[in-house]
């Protein structure tokens, strides 16, 4: 496992089959709140909070070593453990769609369709440290650059992610990104969380969703193009309700307000916030945490060990004319908001 001085900016954290060298990096606050990322996908492998009764939690899943996060992809139906998702995140159907009247065919992972960018995504990518900063609000930014034809996708795209974690318990990340012709983009970050610590469940933590319908989605979880009312519904999140077993569905945001969900645990008295510029939230709880990958510490995690929180534009937008627009020109920026706020 890496070990970190106070002082230190980076750790060696391993190295890939190509020999691409891996550096673990930590964010520190004033309040003690340490979060810790790695340039494989810039990935957050740990999100540790200090209790007012003195213990310390991470509250997010994550994987001992290198290796056990690149076996983590190698196995089928990857979790993803904390890494950012992109070029397209979520499901596109049959892995196609049409752009300035030509047909793109992505690489197809998951079943017939085509899931968070393909078979090497920006979850597998090593990414380049562009700044790092200590002191008040420390920050990482961190730099990917995407070929044209990369998943399939169109365009050179140049990604620049910034986490921050601030004094007021905030850990925000920003994105940008510019390409070099039109193309399609969807980014989220796909950590998952448990307030009780990553060695419990979910199951006793208080879910609330700004929503009043999601996506309908087919049998192998496309949306149809339909939008659904959760009034009455299982899916009804709107007054705060345990965490259900199992989930994996997009919520469409009420955009008169900016908070997007949030998360609380009695057991800690200590509540997560969620803030975002997007136009949906995708909850996901049921991943394959399988016998063929141990949690950190040892841990056997189980389908409800976290929850995830991937703000994000509807999948498969780009084939549905009235989803929220995912098209990125050559004369435009791509620019998004998200914010986990901590309440202890």
């Amino acid at each position: 496992m890496t070990s970190y001085n106070d002082d230190s900016k980076s750790k060696f954290y391993g190295k890939l089959p190509t020999g691409d060298a891996v550096y673990s990096y930590k964010l520190k606050n004033k309040n003690g709140i340490e979060v810790k990322i790695i340039n494989y996908g810039a990935t957050i492998t740990s999100l540790k909070i200090p209790l007012k009764t003195g213990k310390i939690i991470d509250v997010v899943l994550g994987l001992d070593a290198l290796e056990d996060y690149i076996k983590s992809y190698e196995i089928g139906g990857s979790p993803y453990y904390g890494a950012t998702v992109g070029r397209y995140s979520g499901r596109i159907k049959q892995g196609l769609f049409s752009l300035n009247n030509k047909v793109y065919q992505l690489e197809k992972n998951l079943n017939n369709h085509s899931l968070h960018g393909g078979n090497i995504g920006f979850s597998q990518r090593i990414w380049e440290v562009k700044k790092f900063t200590y002191g008040i609000n420390p920050s990482i930014t961190l730099t990917y650059f995407s070929p044209n034809n990369e998943g399939g996708y169109p365009g050179d795209l140049e990604l620049e992610l910034t986490y921050t974690l601030s004094e007021n318990n905030e850990l925000s990340i920003n994105y940008i990104a510019t390409t070099s012709e039109d193309t399609i983009i969807n980014l989220t970050n796909h950590s998952y969380f448990n307030l009780d610590g990553h060695t419990e469940t979910i199951s006793n933590q208080d879910l609330y969703i700004n929503s009043k319908t999601i996506l309908e989605t087919d049998n192998e979880n496309v949306p149809s193009g339909l939008l659904l009312k959760v009034d009455s519904t299982s899916y009804d999140f709107s007054n705060a309700k345990k965490c259900p077993e199992k989930i994996d569905t997009s919520f469409v945001l009420n955009k008169k307000n900016k908070i997007a969900a949030s998360l609380y645990s009695e057991i800690n008295n200590l509540k997560m916030i969620v803030f975002t510029d997007q136009p949906s939230v995708h909850i996901y709880v049921g991943g394959k945490n399988d016998d063929l990958l141990m949690g950190k510490e040892n841990i056997k995690y189980k389908s409800n060990s976290g929850i995830c929180f991937e703000t994000q534009n509807f999948p498969d937008a780009p084939n549905h004319n009235h989803f929220p627009n995912s098209v990125l020109k050559k004369n435009e920026t791509y620019l998004q908001k998200t914010v986990y706020k901590f309440e202890i």
